[in-house]
């Protein structure tokens, strides 16, 4: 078992360089500060926080964790975050469009609102969706160093919204400059830019990202483009204090316009529209880190603000606009009273809020909820777990208590069992609660998995394989339903409200695995079954698959790399995407069909920059047999296209 690695960054995320007590002389002068990064290589690509809130390594907890790094990130190519995505296990992706139309990311056959999303630490759902969703549209590829997605209910260290998953995307913080420029089908331009300054004092930094393209047609029946454009920047700073203390701190700042297609009168089909949506958003945090050896905390406040307008046409007036916006404070630590034993402990409050206006009426909702727990855990020799509890008092529908615990043992070295258990729970939306369409009196929705596997190494080991088997079961769903009556919660609810009448479970097996079976050759492969199912007892649609869950998925890649480095030599990869038929809609009459769909990508590095940063120039095809496919009924998806760019600094 490896001892405990401290890896400093923002209070809610951000991995950093941070000071390593553990290799420091106690007899020290203060001033003489000693980054971790200098004492000892540690690999980010194995470090994880979505298992206990802070710092830990992807082997010592029993829960199912994908890293995917900066290395992988750029090598895929590209701005479309869901590519990187897919090479998750048991992930499917929904789209309505082209690059930046609302994608919606499913874990192991959840909904979409039941993945707790943060960018640099900081939860970014928008409150003011219907579910309170994180829309992955607006979230590119571009200046991320790291993914990380753990699959299964986590509510014991997150808290609400962990019902299913929690992924914690990480942007790039580097020193010096670096960037890339890629252009290609559909007139489409991507760049970025990413650079810093660092010494012994701190760090001050940031990136931006440009995408435009014209796109294509949404409407799978439609034949004008639906373009999309947006701009972000980033930025990130720390400080250090002392040995023991940092400041630190992360802005983001998105502005997208996106052409959507509608339903437009008189036959209210799907089809072309001159319709557009813009959307902005803005988050970020202050806060500081403390790690003095046994004990390590960190804290602070941070916030996210989404703002959405929709226009029948350029030009025109907003005919629908909302403002979802959050405000947290929290408070995490993990302190190592003795040996082996570890305890990590955190408390945070949320408050949320939303504001939206519809032809000229509005609506607005707040409410806040605070949640505190406290995890035991254990490292000693091939022995690693961690057992907690959680309690929640949310203002409008009370208390909720989230258990959770997971084990992994090394039978011989390298080769883990693990098995895991978790509760997850998520609070009703503010949209369902009061708007036009509200129930003031919904229950959360609830969750447990469970998940029993066998892994060996991990990602970042030459050779590694896992599979794991998992079950969860989701009650008191929250769906829409008719009011035919106006009487109990359908009083002056005309149109319908929302109400706690579903259930459903989801289960089956994901294989993860990767070689390098010669220097220079990467194989992986990614592939899940996933049983999702209705179980609502009573209703016409018990038994029925969940909507837009395929049972079948896989991603299968390559990338051979002969000479690596070598200048002129190329790097060839490709990547195979596979994934079988699913019903569209609940009553399971709508089919989507199965497809594949097949990338292939080429790079070849160029030299150095002043003796230091790489360049190389890049080119891909992405759907290179041109795959007609849905993953949204009626809702088109890319052709062919083909891009070539060039990169500096990775």
């Amino acid at each position: 078992m490896r001892t405990f690695l401290f890896l400093g960054g923002s209070i809610l995320g951000l991995t950093a360089p941070a000071y390593a007590q553990d290799v420091q002389d106690p007899e020290a002068d203060a001033d003489e500060m000693v980054l971790a990064s200098d004492a000892f290589e540690i690999d980010e690509d194995a470090i994880t926080i979505t298992v206990t809130g802070n710092p830990s390594e992807v082997e010592d907890t029993g829960q199912p964790v994908t890293v995917i790094g900066a290395q992988e990130i750029a090598q895929i190519q590209g701005p479309d975050l869901t590519r990187v995505l897919r090479r998750v296990p048991g992930v499917t992706i929904n789209r309505t469009g082209g690059l930046g139309a609302t994608t919606g990311v499913s874990v192991r056959g959840a909904s979409n609102d039941q993945l707790l999303v943060l960018i640099d630490g900081v939860r970014v759902a928008d409150t003011a969706s219907p579910a309170g969703a994180f829309d992955f549209g607006t979230l590119t590829s571009s200046n991320l160093a790291k993914m990380e997605l753990l699959r299964g209910a986590n509510s014991v260290v997150w808290g609400a919204d962990a019902l299913a998953g929690v992924l914690v995307a990480s942007t790039v913080e580097r020193s010096g400059l670096g960037g890339s420029v890629e252009a290609g089908s559909r007139s489409t331009v991507a760049s970025s830019i990413e650079g810093g300054l660092a010494g012994d004092v701190g760090f001050i930094g940031g990136s931006a990202s440009y995408l435009t393209t014209d796109g294509f047609s949404a409407a799978a029946n439609g034949t004008e483009p639906d373009g999309f454009r947006q701009f972000v920047v980033n930025g990130r700073a720390r400080a250090y204090i002392s040995r023991t203390f940092e400041l630190i701190g992360s802005l983001r700042y998105a502005e997208g316009t996106l052409d959507i297609d509608g339903f437009a009168p008189p036959t209210y089909a799907l089809g072309d529209t001159e319709e557009i949506q813009e959307t902005s958003q803005l988050s970020g945090n202050v806060g500081a880190i403390y790690d003095g050896g046994a004990l390590f905390l960190r804290g602070g406040y941070s916030f996210s603000d989404t703002a959405r307008d929709n226009l029948p046409g350029p030009g025109q007036a907003a005919t629908f606009e909302s403002d979802g916006h959050s405000d947290r404070l929290e408070l995490r630590g993990e302190w190592r009273p003795i040996g082996p034993l570890i305890v990590n402990f955190g408390a945070e409050n949320l408050w949320s809020d939303y504001e939206s206006t519809s032809f000229g009426a509005t609506s607005s909702a707040d409410t806040s909820i605070f949640g505190a727990y406290v995890q035991a855990g254990i490292e000693f020799g091939g022995l690693a777990g961690h057992v907690g509890v959680r309690q929640d008092e949310h203002e409008d529908f009370g208390g909720a208590t989230s258990f959770g615990g997971d084990l992994t043992f090394e039978i011989v070295p390298n080769l883990r069992l693990r098995a895991s258990v978790g509760e997850g729970f998520k609070a009703p939306s503010l949209y369902q609660l009061y708007s036009d369409y509200g129930n003031a009196i919904l229950q959360p929705e609830e969750s447990t998995s469970y998940d029993l596997g066998i892994a060996y190494g991990t990602r970042t080991s030459p050779f590694y394989a896992s599979v794991t088997a998992f079950q969860r079961d989701s009650e008191n769903l929250i769906a829409f339903v008719g009011c035919p009556v106006q009487t109990g919660i359908c009083d002056n609810r005309p149109f319908g409200t929302y109400d706690n009448v579903s259930q459903a479970r989801a289960r089956g097996i994901e294989v993860e695995a990767g070689a390098t079976p010669v220097n220079g050759l990467t194989l992986r492969a990614a592939y899940a079954y996933t049983e999702a199912e209705d179980r609502s007892t009573g209703t016409a649609n018990f038994g029925n698959e969940l909507a837009r869950r395929p049972s079948n998925a896989a991603t299968l890649s390559v990338d051979w790399a002969p000479l690596p480095d070598r200048v002129g030599v190329p790097v060839i990869g490709g990547d195979l995407r596979i994934v079988g038929e699913a019903f569209d809609n609940a009553a399971n009459t709508v089919v989507l069909d199965g497809y594949t769909v097949f990338d292939l990508r080429v790079s070849m590095p160029l030299g150095k920059i002043a003796g230091e940063r790489p360049v190389e120039i890049f080119a891909r095809a992405e759907n290179l047999f041109d795959e007609e496919y849905q993953t949204a009924a009626g809702y088109a998806q890319a052709p062919r296209g083909v891009f070539a760019g060039l990169r500096v600094g990775l």
